[in-house]
């Protein structure tokens, strides 16, 4: 009996000691993993896609157990080979802004009792109060991309046209009317946002209650929090997620911040900008909106994001701080609708449903992650996930839209499945 009460002090200490841990730097031998054939792989993976043009440069760090074990940087940022990538490279998180941008703040709503996932988001967003297709869709529905909303408005095509930019919308130099600002020397009407909140009142529901991606609510979701807090969004996710956590470059607009960090470049816009897009966001309807949207805008370095999916990955506590209790972070990563084959959770993506059974090439992502594993891939060639279950956080940065979006290399070779998979294979014998 004294026995057992011992041990199951020892796996309660333990697990408090796990609960409030800080990620520090170890091998994968700490871990049971064997740091050579993980090495060599990944090594193999990323000179390969490099060669074969699926991005210029990436990096990898994966953490097990609350130890970074690996954490590499690899190629340049452009073809050209002048500058290496860097470990504390900050890079455009593209979609990934949709799990470590808004969510967070809407799940410490949830939490606190301030937002209903099955109350009518017309509660919350008055333009959908007397739109049928759309009055009694719940947050729920939007969070799990089970609302019927269409995928995506193209915003650009409101200011732009024939070539010509419409002068009405975007202005070179700042002033108290155009003071949102796209790029460097494009400033957005200000009242440019109402414009985008009347597109998403008229859009289309088609009422099938089904997985359908959509990203039109994103868009919204930081006015949401405003209203309902009373603090600017930025200010609300900087003051209760990414200064406590100790996230420095996590955050929007990188120009404002005089980072040290290198920002790696995305997309040279042959369309809009003319230029190499560099320090900007690449996702034209998060640019229009002044660079902060709930889609995209979230810059990040690879140690930053490991912070917060690890705090996920500890029930909501990182560092002896509670940051959500467990049940919310249960209930916002699994499944919402399986019966519906949607493997979607509360805004964070989950793995095929049979995923184990998959090959590698079918499955999404790596077919040994767990079902309780989440996390999300973001347009220009990121990707976080982990996986509560085998205590491991993956994130994957690259700007595999360099030079252009039409290289899609990183699909074809299934270069971040693979590379995901290996930390599952490489147990030390």
């Amino acid at each position: 009996m004294i026995r057992f009460k011992i041990l199951s002090l020892c796996c309660f200490l333990f697990g408090m000691q796990s609960i409030n841990a800080q990620l520090s730097y170890d091998t994968p031998e700490s871990v049971g993993l064997d740091s050579i054939y993980i090495k060599t792989n990944v090594d193999s993976i990323m000179r390969d896609a490099i060669i074969q043009k699926a991005f210029p440069g990436a990096q990898l760090l994966v953490a097990k157990q609350g130890k970074i074990i690996f954490h590499e940087a690899y190629g340049f940022h452009t073809y050209d080979s002048i500058q290496k990538v860097n470990l504390n490279d900050v890079y455009d998180l593209a979609s990934v802004t949709k799990i470590a941008g808004p969510l967070p703040a809407l799940m410490k709503l949830y939490e606190m009792g301030k937002l209903d996932l099955d109350a009518p988001f017309s509660t919350y967003w008055k333009d959908w109060k007397h739109k049928k297709d759309k009055k009694d869709i719940t947050l729920r529905e939007l969070l799990a991309h089970q609302s019927g909303i269409k995928p995506y408005i193209v915003f650009l095509a409101e200011v732009y046209k024939n070539g010509k930019v419409k002068k009405r919308f975007i202005k070179t130099e700042k002033s108290k009317r155009f003071s949102s600002q796209y790029y460097s020397d494009m400033y957005v009407k200000n009242r440019f946002k109402n414009k985008i909140y009347r597109h998403i009142k008229r859009v289309k529901a088609d009422g099938k209650k089904e997985y359908l991606y959509s990203g039109v609510a994103s868009l919204i979701y930081p006015q949401i929090i405003e209203d309902i807090t009373g603090v600017p969004y930025t200010t609300y996710l900087q003051d209760n997620f990414y200064k406590p956590l100790g996230c420095t470059t996590l955050g929007y607009l990188p120009k404002e911040k005089n980072f040290k960090n290198a920002i790696v470049p995305t997309e040279i816009d042959t369309v809009f900008r003319k230029t190499l897009v560099n320090g900007w966001v690449h996702d034209d309807n998060a640019a229009l909106l002044g660079g902060i949207s709930g889609n995209a805008g979230l810059f990040g370095s690879a140690t930053d994001l490991a912070k917060f999916m690890q705090m996920l990955v500890q029930n909501g506590t990182y560092a002896n701080k509670q940051y959500f209790k467990p049940e919310t972070v249960k209930e916002f990563t699994r499944i919402q609708y399986p019966e519906n084959n949607n493997r979607r959770g509360l805004g964070f993506d989950k793995p095929i449903i049979g995923n184990d059974t998959l090959s590698i090439k079918e499955a999404y992502p790596a077919p040994q992650v767990s079902p309780e594993s989440f996390g999300h891939a973001g347009f220009t060639g990121t990707f976080v996930w982990a996986d509560p279950k085998n205590e491991l956080v993956f994130v994957f940065l690259s700007n595999r839209v360099y030079p252009s979006r039409t290289h899609r290399n990183i699909y074809t070779l299934n270069i971040r499945p693979k590379l995901q998979q290996l930390f599952y294979t490489a147990i030390k014998d």
